[in-house]
């Protein structure tokens, strides 16, 4: 069988199961062999009954020692009940209409018992634990995600099946040298070791050559990407002097951001076009150096564009750009999905015969019957937030424009290079003068009735506040931010206006609540991490972060920008309940320090379990098994030897194929 074949006709498949493994993504028998195991089940290390851990799951290795008669419930559940011995303590098993299970386990034999341990200290029990015959049981066994349908036994079997396919075809995209300078195994060998390791020190440097493969594919996909951006420009910007535009900000700009529009300039004066990311810390002042970008593109009698994520961030954008370049006549459009259809058609035909030389909006910018006159630079805001496809739909407005890009989420630089490989980046890791640095605490849930009254003195003073929580739905335990709403609007902040937004929300409705709170109609603003990277609200002075143990550090470090974005001494409080060492030097961390660059840092360092980059890793394609935080020596490693395959024309050789597919592929769904 050919690896590409559908996967309906893998020996123990079918149609009726191959339905089932659509629903997993898997339609090919490469696809179930990339479907990779979530954890692994390790017999090799069984606890003994006395040091098994208490309504926690457990890996027993015992003898059965007793099967006892059977008994019927009155709605007819059969229970059966047996005793196993490990030699010093005995286990009391239950299980619930398991007939065959129960007559298959005989007296006297081994077994490998895995399920929660109950009971007390003298009594131990099971309820239904997985049952193993020690025979039968490999030392370390993978654990998949599934679907309903679809068991463990029956992927694993299919899964021995698909690897024989690895005996008559490769997956093996890479050159040999490569491997071998790179000191990796096989991608074969790592895709068995990875199924079926032999044991647990398999799993690692499988893991290591799998997660190799997506890196080097993702840094080849990047350097496709900067080629493609290579091709001439006609907008080759003559260095007009920007005095005027500096001379007429009401503020000094910081050496930071005249460096970064000095590598702008010195970018679009060339003949291939522009492609940088300005990054840099909330409230550093990024839109400052667009809208010189902006000015120069004036001065040489092009267009620019600036698009937004959402019409709130482009009404800001709209009114910040107009108040920087109006008064040098420059005219600013603005152009977004709510307006009226005679307004839009007023626009477009103003942006079509160059009478404003700036557009602000939102994907309305890109859609068809939007045209410009002569587009020479495309700006993207919080690019992740876009996709590949969208980012190019709108620089093709223009001929070959030069590009800029935005990003307010400070990650190390050496990550950064990795990452936005196809980007060249500048860094304002400067603070505007002035700005006044926002008082952050950490506390206990204990304080939480002083909280409240700190922030509603805030509010008598005319301030508003955010309160940020972590979950929309009941999630252990915690209360939706629904409910939190509505208990504090009927409790605690009886009397102010209170509002709501999450991520469940429709667009339309998630703008009309932060513009609601933008003109302060609303005082207090219950919301998710849907704020994280938004609006500036001048007059919101306090944030109070809910469950923050459950954030990680740059996350909490982007809520918390959210506010000291006026004149007004501003104020994050920290609160949780979970006082364990990690967390309490987590958030001491967060609250010692306001340099978001070197929060990302602590961050990589101290992270939990939850993903440093949020959900999308930044626009970047879903990864099966590569963590980019914490594969940085991967990434380091892949970003390397992409170069070298990349300038020795090894993807347009016969061998080259497979590896130039995975790379074409790389950006089909980024959308």
């Amino acid at each position: 069988m050919k690896l590409s074949d559908d996967i309906k006709y893998l020996k123990g498949v079918g149609p009726k199961r191959a339905e089932i493994f659509a629903k997993m993504d898997i339609h090919t028998i490469r696809d179930l062999l990339y479907h990779l195991p979530r954890s692994y089940t390790d017999f090799s290390s069984p606890v003994s009954i006395e040091e098994a851990t208490l309504d926690e799951p457990n890996i027993l290795r015992c003898r059965c020692s007793g099967k006892h008669s059977y008994q019927y419930t009155r709605r007819g559940m059969q229970i059966f009940q047996l005793t196993f011995t490990d030699g010093t303590d005995d286990i009391f098993v239950t299980l619930f209409n398991q007939g065959f299970l129960y007559d298959k386990i005989r007296l006297g034999e081994d077994y490998f018992l895995i399920g929660k341990v109950t009971g007390t200290l003298t009594e131990r029990t099971m309820s239904s634990p997985e049952i193993v015959e020690i025979s039968k049981a490999d030392t370390v066994r993978p654990v998949y995600p599934l679907t309903e349908g679809m068991t463990e036994n029956i992927l694993r079997n299919c899964m021995k099946t698909a690897l024989t396919c690895l005996d008559t075809e490769t997956c093996e995209v890479m050159p040999p040298e490569i491997i071998k300078k790179a000191g990796l195994m096989m991608t074969d060998d790592a895709l068995r070791y990875i199924h079926f390791p032999r044991s647990q020190s398999d799993v690692s440097p499988a893991r290591k050559r799998l997660a190799f493969d997506e890196l080097t594919t993702l840094q080849l996909g990047m350097l496709s990407l900067k080629d493609r951006n290579r091709t001439l420009t006609p907008y080759v910007m003559k260095n007009y002097s920007l005095d005027e535009f500096f001379g007429s900000l009401p503020f000094e700009l910081t050496g930071a951001q005249r460096r970064a529009i000095s590598e702008c300039v010195s970018d679009m004066s060339r003949n291939v076009p522009m492609n940088r990311l300005i990054m840099g810390d909330v409230g550093s002042g990024k839109t400052v150096v667009a809208a010189a970008c902006c000015y120069l593109c004036h001065l040489n009698g092009t267009q620019s564009c600036l698009m937004a994520p959402t019409e709130v961030l482009a009404d800001q954008h709209v009114e910040t750009l107009s108040k920087f370049l109006e008064p040098l006549g420059v005219k600013v459009a603005l152009l977004k999905g709510s307006m009226s259809p005679k307004t839009k058609e007023q626009v477009r035909a103003g942006l079509a015969s160059g009478e404003y030389s700036v557009a602000v909006g939102t994907h309305a910018l890109f859609q068809k019957g939007t045209e410009f006159k002569n587009l020479s630079l495309v700006i993207t805001d919080e690019q992740h937030r876009f996709g590949v496809n969208q980012r190019d739909a709108l620089a093709n407005k223009g001929i070959n424009p030069h590009r800029l890009v935005m990003s307010a989420t400070p990650i190390p630089r050496t990550l950064a290079l990795m990452i936005y490989g196809e980007l060249d980046i500048s860094t304002l890791n400067e603070m505007p003068k002035g700005r006044l640095k926002i008082e952050t605490y950490a506390v206990t849930g204990k304080l939480r009735s002083r909280a409240y009254s700190f922030v509603k003195n805030l509010l008598n003073e005319g301030r508003q506040a955010y309160i940020i929580c972590p979950a929309i739905d009941e999630e252990e335990g915690m209360q939706s931010v629904l409910e939190y709403a509505e208990r504090i609007r009927s409790a605690d902040f009886a009397g102010y206006t209170v509002g709501v937004l999450h991520g469940k929300m429709k667009s339309a409705e998630k703008e009309r609540v932060m513009s609601d709170f933008k003109n302060g109609d609303i005082q207090v603003l219950v919301s998710t991490t849907v704020v994280e990277v938004g609006v500036d609200v001048p007059n919101a002075a306090v944030m109070l972060i809910e469950n923050a143990d459950r954030f990680g550090l740059s996350q909490l470090h982007q809520l918390r920008g959210r506010v000291g974005r006026g004149e007004y001494q501003s104020y994050c409080i920290l609160m949780t309940d979970n006082v364990t060492e990690t967390s309490k030097k987590r958030l001491k961390a967060l609250a010692s320090t306001s340099d978001g660059f070197e929060i990302s840092e602590l961050d990589l360092e101290m992270r939990g379990p939850g993903d440093f980059f949020g959900n999308r890793q930044h626009g970047l394609p879903d990864f099966k098994i590569a963590d980019i935080a914490a594969d940085t020596d991967i990434l380091k490693l892949a970003r390397e030897l992409a170069e070298e395959i990349y300038s020795s024309g090894y993807l347009e050789t016969e061998q080259g194929r497979g590896l130039k597919a995975n790379v074409e592929k790389l950006w089909e769904n980024a959308n």
